[in-house]
């Protein structure tokens, strides 16, 4: 216990950064909630910030060791504030600013993971000002139906809707163009959905990434909305899935390929379905800072492991790292000499 409480110590003053400007600030905010209040039962000097109520210039005046992104969305977890941290030396948990800008965009995700040769399903890129309804009426004769359609920088199940036929299209086509530029529609899996907690990185060493168990969400008619995400108990969670040991550790393998080709670290999320006609899994997207909340999965997930909230928020924490590491190598001499000269002659 003693060494918890000096390693407690080391982190020095950490912020957590939950709330936000994004549509997930609700969400956001019970994350952050739940958070600060497991790390400082762990001894942890945690304080809470909001950057929807504070400028960055108030953030580097707290002169914060390091900080638990408990944000989701834009804004937190699409790499923006990933940057801001980068430039501040300000160590951060989560994956760093590329992979938190990629992971965002779910049509950038696949294409990757595509590139990859990792399974996703079939996809159609929408414009969401220009899309003529003729073109919309297109997209069922390439993907099937039903389809899904998707707002692809949002989260939290925001800006998506299930398209069962042609007259659908354009509803749903307008509900998603509300949130983002572009609209996503993509093949639907009928089967089984899955997620799977990853943490670590890379592929080797004591910290490699590494899957956590496998849960299984059942919501109600299928519909896993923000509703039955958040603020209801009839959606119901398996954990672990009820899966065979082999398609268990494939599926868990998957989502390590996927968060690594990804070049995540510290932890995300990774959302699958489960084809029900084969047992095909099929990846979805991948969450750079999912939520952490009292009906949150990867807590869920983390229990099943042998691991307590509070060791999990302890445990993300010490992932908490920068992509760049700070260097004063700009500042060369002749760089400081000029810096010194008078240049009141300039003109």
């Amino acid at each position: 216990m003693m060494n918890q409480i000096n390693q407690a110590a080391g982190f020095g003053k950490v912020g957590v950064l939950f709330g936000g400007r994004s549509a997930e600030r609700e969400v956001s905010l019970m994350s952050g909630a739940g958070v600060l209040k497991a790390l400082r039962s762990k001894g942890v000097d945690a304080h809470p910030f909001d950057p929807a109520e504070r400028s960055l210039a108030e953030l580097a005046a707290e002169k914060f060791d390091r900080v638990f992104i408990a944000l989701h969305g834009r804004y937190g977890e699409d790499g923006t504030l990933q940057g801001a941290l980068e430039q501040l030396g300000i160590p951060y948990t989560g994956p760093g600013v590329m992979a938190s800008s990629i992971a965002m965009d779910k049509v950038m995700t696949k294409r990757i993971w595509l590139g990859y040769d990792l399974p996703t399903p079939r996809f159609v890129v929408l414009d969401s000002a220009a899309t003529p309804r003729e073109e919309l009426r297109q997209v069922p004769d390439v993907l099937g139906l039903p389809l899904m359609l998707k707002a692809p920088h949002e989260g939290s199940t925001i800006g998506i809707a299930k398209v069962a036929g042609y007259s659908d299209m354009q509803e749903g086509f307008d509900l998603c163009a509300q949130y983002d530029a572009v609209v996503l529609a993509e093949e639907f899996v009928t089967g089984r959905e899955l997620t799977v907690p990853v943490m670590g990185k890379g592929t080797s060493g004591d910290n490699k990434a590494k899957a956590f168990p496998v849960i299984e969400i059942r919501a109600p008619e299928g519909n896993y909305d923000y509703q039955h995400k958040y603020f209801t108990d009839d959606t119901k969670y398996l954990c672990p899935a009820p899966l065979d040991e082999a398609l268990t550790q494939r599926v868990q393998e998957l989502a390590v390929k996927a968060y690594n080709a990804l070049g995540c670290r510290g932890w995300s999320r990774v959302d699958f379905m489960l084809r029900a006609s084969d047992n095909e899994p099929f990846l979805l997207e991948i969450n750079t800072s999912p939520g952490m909340t009292g009906h949150s999965l990867v807590p869920m997930s983390a229990r099943q492991a042998g691991m307590t909230y509070e060791d999990l928020c302890y445990e993300i924490l010490k992932f908490a790292a920068l992509d760049l590491k700070p260097s004063d190598a700009w500042k060369s001499p002749a760089a400081a000499n000029a810096g010194d000269a008078d240049v009141s002659d300039k003109g």
